[in-house]
C-alpha cells in the first residue's frame, strides 16, 4: 500500500475521531445537568397527625370515654388468643395465667392458687379498676416491670376497651362502667353569665317592678 492510500485511511479515522469528540462536546452543553448538592433521591413525607402544633403528643382518649361505645362481642374475639394461657370460665382452673372470671374490681395478684410474680405482688393493695387493666393491657412490662406475661400488649385503644367491656361482663354482678369526662369547653368561650338584652325604654327588667318616682326633696322650713 502506497503513502497516498495509508494517508486517505489516517485521514478518514482522525475524521471520525474528531467529529465523534465534538458530538460528545455538543451533547453535554445541550443536556448538561446540574450536579445536586446531597446526592440521593427526596421522598416527601406526609406530616403526622399524631402530633400538636407544639410537637407534644395527641392526649389520647380516656378509656371511660370509649368504654361507653365499646363492644363486648368484639372484646370476645380480641381475647381468642388469650385462651392459651387463661380461662374465662366461672371456676375454670389457671393456667399459665390466672382465671380471670371476675377480673374487673378484684384486687391486683388475687387469684387463690395462682403463683405471681412479686411485680404484681406489689401493687396487691390496689384493685383491678378499668384504668388500671387499661394500662396493663396496653403494656404489661411497663405496667409491672418483671411481669411474668410475656404478652406484648394491646395498642389500639379501640380494641382495649372491647376486651375490657368483655371482661366486665364476665361476673355475677358486673362492676358498673365509669363516668365518661364532660367535653372540654371550646376555646375562645367567655367566662360568665350571657350578656342580657336590655330592657326597652320605659320598661324595667322583665318581672320586676317599675321604681318608683322619687318625690321632690322638701325645703328646709325657715327658722328651725
Amino acid at each position: 500500500m502506497d503513502s497516498f492510500e495509508f494517508n486517505k485511511i489516517a485521514g478518514a479515522v482522525l475524521g471520525t475521531l474528531l467529529a465523534t469528540f465534538g458530538l460528545h462536546i455538543m451533547a453535554e452543553e445541550i443536556f448538561h445537568a446540574e450536579r445536586p448538592e446531597t446526592p440521593g433521591y427526596a421522598i416527601a413525607v406526609a406530616e403526622s397527625g399524631g402530633e400538636t402544633a407544639g410537637g407534644g403528643e395527641v392526649a389520647a382518649v380516656p378509656i371511660a370515654t370509649l368504654l361507653q361505645t365499646a363492644d363486648p362481642a368484639k372484646g370476645e374475639a380480641a381475647a381468642k388468643p388469650c385462651l392459651a394461657c387463661h380461662s374465662f370460665e366461672k371456676g375454670g382452673q389457671n393456667k399459665v395465667g390466672p382465671n380471670l372470671w371476675g377480673v374487673v374490681g378484684a384486687s391486683i395478684a388475687s387469684h387463690e392458687g395462682f403463683a405471681y410474680s412479686d411485680a404484681l405482688k406489689a401493687k396487691s393493695d390496689q384493685k383491678w379498676t378499668f384504668e388500671l387493666l387499661n394500662d396493663f393491657i396496653h403494656d404489661p412490662r411497663s405496667f409491672a416491670p418483671g411481669t411474668k406475661m410475656t404478652y406484648a400488649g394491646m395498642k389500639r385503644d379501640s380494641a382495649r376497651a372491647d376486651i375490657l367491656a368483655y371482661l366486665r361482663t364476665l361476673s355475677d354482678n358486673p362492676a358498673p362502667l365509669p363516668t365518661a369526662p364532660a367535653a372540654a369547653e371550646a376555646p375562645g368561650t367567655a367566662e360568665g353569665p350571657p350578656a342580657q338584652t336590655p330592657p326597652a325604654a320605659g320598661e324595667g327588667a322583665a318581672g320586676a317592678p317599675a321604681e318608683p318616682q322619687q318625690a321632690p326633696a322638701e325645703s328646709a322650713p325657715s327658722g328651725q
